[in-house]
């Protein structure tokens, strides 16, 4: 679980328990440890030889096409600048990773001894000594102090937010770095999500600036290295010949291509025709119509490709149309709601989606961390001090999205969000939602794909007999990327991301701070007192029951502060792929693990022999 993908898993609990390495001073009260777990044991005991779900002798070799939709300008992947290539988290390696069968658990690389004292006030790392960058230079701790430092003061917002409670790094000499933590905070989580930390090269970076995006390919320390690239068009990685951790238990049997090449596509339309004629090699698919209608033909009878459905346990988090509440016509809660009667999902899933989906209402999707029904006692005791700053519905009503009978026929909902802008001043004048001044109620909804245009085109209509007016206005994915992080937008598709332990970055998601500060993820501006203190309560849980009911005591906040019209989710990966790999026969609960597949010569000899002979 990387931090530079920003897509973190967490996991809190009881307490951090450690493993087989476990040895305590009893004059300091220190832990020392090779591997950390915040729920239980870790599953792996030191000296592991490799993941469970990996084939530790999966053969190396072989090239691997994916794809990418867009373009990309830039190869920092840390600061909030252009638009970075797909697949740079593959250059990199941090201080600790985790595994994918495991909620949270966190396992040496770089770093091969990890000691901590039982009130969690610091964390103290020692360095692999066969910890290489790719030139063949050591990694130092100076590497390690030049990495937190530069991330702070140049790189994303997201990481001030989320290492903001280290306030010191410390040389102790013999290759041990120290990380303090911020007098009197709770957070259990620190010590972990520190080890997370990637160490970029503190030579490399000397004399060059850090702030600005750049198309010089970077020094990293992972088992891939840029290769070749033409800008906005493709990117080729090349597995490390000499990586240090090639044979490290938590790279056993992964990282097995020689060669990963993304190409780049205007959009979902072309890309899948690319893959059907044979341009690159795999691909999870999106789309429901696509996957409903377009994964047929000859190269899927004769096996060639594959068409694969495989299921997962990844909370799911939201997607939804989100609103920008720095526009004066969303600051209202009852407007907001009424503009949600418009999507009307029954009657999409059942004409648009092929019935594929099921309706969102929660921010952590398909997790024991998601509220439903009524509040119970315990979340009750959070919720109550924050009364005053919190909608009533919080305390006493089940959160359900709008629900249709799936005919299009939604008089009911139009009548119900009629009643909500007429009480917010947003009156009928000539068949248009003004206010007392006279402004109309209109707005934008900003797209990247195409291929949802024929979405948001009936939630569109249903907005007009509403009496508001959207438009719709696709753009290319450099604009995009520019506007939502300038928080130049009304409305568009937001997709936030959660784990099994939400934790810091929580923060960078709906705090008032993150609000202020371009370039976070509350791209809706979410500034609310009540909700900042959920969030404190959830990062400083002190097991993973208080932690459970708080999660749950946030996501009622969320939901009833109508902040986004909910969307649809799955629970499992669609796939589809040329029939040129091998899989591990057991699959991570928590990831797809593409990358633990491997070349099957024998598959691809027969692949590369039929496939000249297809028409």
């Amino acid at each position: 679980m990387k931090i530079y993908r920003l897509l973190i898993s967490l996991v809190f609990s009881t307490c951090l328990v450690l493993g087989s390495s476990i040895s305590v001073r009893a004059d300091s009260n220190v832990i020392r440890a090779s591997a950390i777990a915040m729920n239980g044991t870790p599953k792996y005991e030191a000296g592991f030889s490799h993941f469970e779900y990996v084939n530790p002798t999966a053969p190396k070799g072989g090239d691997v096409r994916l794809s990418s939709i867009g373009s990309y300008d830039s190869f920092n992947a840390f600061i909030s600048k252009g638009v970075t290539a797909s697949g740079l988290g593959m250059i990199y390696e941090t201080l600790t990773t985790g595994s994918s069968d495991e909620a949270f658990t966190e396992y040496g690389l770089i770093a091969d001894k990890i000691e901590y004292p039982e009130d969690r006030s610091w964390v103290v790392y020692h360095l692999n000594p066969k910890a290489r960058f790719h030139d063949g230079e050591a990694i130092n701790v100076d590497d390690v102090i030049f990495t937190f430092n530069i991330l702070m003061e140049k790189g994303a917002p997201f990481y001030k937010s989320y290492y903001g409670d280290i306030v010191e790094v410390k040389d102790l000499g013999s290759r041990w770095v120290k990380f303090k933590f911020r007098e009197g905070m709770t957070n259990r989580e620190l010590v972990l999500i520190t080890g997370q930390l990637p160490v970029l090269p503190k030579h490399y970076w000397e004399g060059r600036d850090f702030s600005k995006s750049t198309l010089e390919p970077p020094l990293g320390s992972g088992a891939y290295r840029i290769k070749d690239f033409k800008a906005g068009k493709y990117i080729t990685y090349e597995r490390v010949k000499n990586y240090w951790a090639a044979d490290h238990p938590v790279n056993k049997g992964s990282n097995n291509f020689d060669t990963v090449r993304y190409d780049y596509y205007r959009d979902s339309t072309v890309a899948l025709e690319a893959f059907k004629a044979g341009e690159y090699d795999f691909r999870e698919e999106n789309n429901s119509k696509m996957w409903a209608s377009m994964y047929s033909g000859k190269t899927f009878e004769n096996k060639l490709t594959i068409r694969a459905e495989i299921p997962h346990e990844l909370p799911r988090g939201m997607q939804g149309f989100a609103f920008n509440l720095r526009r004066s016509m969303f600051k209202d809660r009852r407007v907001r709601e009424a503009i949600g009667y418009a999507f009307d999902f029954e009657w999409s899933n059942k004409n648009l989606f092929y019935g594929q989906y099921r309706r969102t209402d929660s921010y952590f999707e398909n997790s024991e961390l998601a509220s439903s029904g009524l509040p119970s006692p315990e979340e009750l005791a959070i919720l109550e001090p924050l009364r005053k700053n919190l909608p009533p519905e919080v305390f006493n009503k089940e959160f359900n999205p709008p629900l249709t009978d799936s005919s299009g026929n939604i008089r009911k909902q139009l009548r119900a969000a009629s009643k909500l802008l007429t009480a917010a001043g947003w009156k009928i004048k000539e068949g248009k939602r003004v206010n007392s001044s006279g402004e109309e109620l209109k707005f934008e909804i900003l797209l990247i794909s195409p291929a949802f245009e024929r979405i948001v085109l009936p939630f569109k209509k249903n907005l007009e007999r509403m009496g508001i007016s959207a438009s719709v206005r696709v753009v290319d994915t450099s604009q995009y990327v520019n506007r939502i992080r300038s928080h130049d937008f009304d409305m568009f598709v937001m997709v936030i991301g959660q784990s099994l332990s939400p934790g810091n970055e929580q923060d960078n998601y709906w705090s008032c701070t993150a609000a202020e500060t371009s370039g976070t993820r509350n791209f809706m501006g979410i500034c609310n007192p009540a909700i900042d203190k959920l969030i404190r309560l959830v990062i400083e849980a002190p097991d993973r029951k208080s932690l459970i009911n708080r999660t749950r005591a946030l996501d009622r906040a969320l939901l009833w502060g109508h902040y986004v019209v909910p969307h649809w989710h799955i629970n499992y990966y669609r796939l589809a792929y040329w029939n040129k790999f091998s899989r591990p026969e057991k699959t991570p609960k928590y990831s797809l693990g593409f990358f633990t597949w491997w070349i099957d010569s024998e598959k691809q000899n027969i692949l590369l022999e039929k496939k000249p002979n297809l028409k």
